[in-house]
């Protein structure tokens, strides 16, 4: 905002800032950007009587006020690290799944160490993020974190142990996978079975624990790719857009082209279609 420094001027021995002589077009675009607007700034919107630029001025104040309760929010997801951290135990991993539910396709579990002082804005549970933020968002922690990786348990896997055992199976591989061993593990809805480390779970802990958060949104944008990937070889079910959940789509599908190699054979309707045979897909 370099042209604001040549709009000061002096009263009552007071420097104040002065606006009146730019044009609104010029104070709307140094109000492009809420971060970087200084409090004279503001002040000087606020004194300003134009219509415009008291529209510019209340625009401006709501999204700082916005970024302000954003920041909060962020703070406040960051509470359990940080209490672990004073009492000693760090570095902190989150670690959730993503693919309970569908009746097609792994489930995926992703576990995530971030550093203490990170600024993630947007930082939230990935089912309340459109998937284009995901994929942001999973760009960025990949870059801020101090360790991340992504465990898998196949189809198979799921068969053979139940769903809630190959959830444990796959978190308990992303926690080996971390290149740095975490002191303790902050785990969404259930403990982590069969791992000797000391961890907390929350139930909703995605929305309420940066480190789960962090770890829900790789979690799920892993599945998806999966998902997409699987498209590729079976395209009439169309995984790319319900990601092997139960929607109208992929039952219409399912009923008219029967299961195909991913799709989970201990699940209803999946179950019955296998235990009524071979099916014929031409009608």
């Amino acid at each position: 905002m370099s042209r604001v420094n040549d709009l000061r001027s002096a009263g009552n021995s007071t420097w104040r800032l002065d606006l009146s002589s730019l044009p609104i077009a010029e104070i709307k675009r140094l109000a492009g950007n809420p971060g970087e607007a200084g409090e004279e700034f503001i002040l000087a919107l606020a004194e300003d009587r134009r219509a415009g630029v008291r529209e510019i001025y209340h625009r401006l104040k709501r999204a700082r006020d916005n970024m302000a309760a954003e920041m909060q929010r962020l703070a406040k997801m960051f509470l359990y690290e940080k209490r672990l951290a004073a009492s000693g135990h760090c570095p902190v991993a989150g670690v959730d799944e993503a693919g309970r539910g569908p009746l097609a396709g792994p489930v995926v579990a992703a576990a995530v160490i971030l550093p203490g002082d990170v600024c993630l804005p947007g930082l939230n549970d990935s089912k309340k993020l459109t998937p284009a933020r995901r994929e942001a968002l999973a760009e960025k922690i990949k870059e801020v974190a101090l360790a991340w990786a992504v465990g898998i348990s196949t189809v198979e896997e799921i068969y053979r142990e139940n769903i809630h055992q190959a959830s444990m199976t796959a978190m308990r591989r992303a926690v080996s996978g971390l290149k740095i061993k975490p002191a303790y593990l902050l785990v969404d809805g259930f403990r982590i079975e069969r791992l000797e480390l000391p961890q907390l779970a929350i139930v909703g802990g995605d929305g309420l624990s940066a480190s789960i958060a962090a770890a829900s949104i790789l979690a799920k944008v892993n599945r998806d790719h999966l998902m997409d990937s699987y498209h590729e070889i079976y395209p009439e079910y169309g995984f790319n857009k319900h990601k092997g959940y139960a929607t109208p789509e992929h039952l219409s599908a399912l009923a008219r082209f029967g299961p195909c190699p991913i799709h989970r054979a201990g699940y209803r309707p999946v179950k019955d279609l296998l235990e009524a045979g071979p099916h014929d897909d031409t009608a």
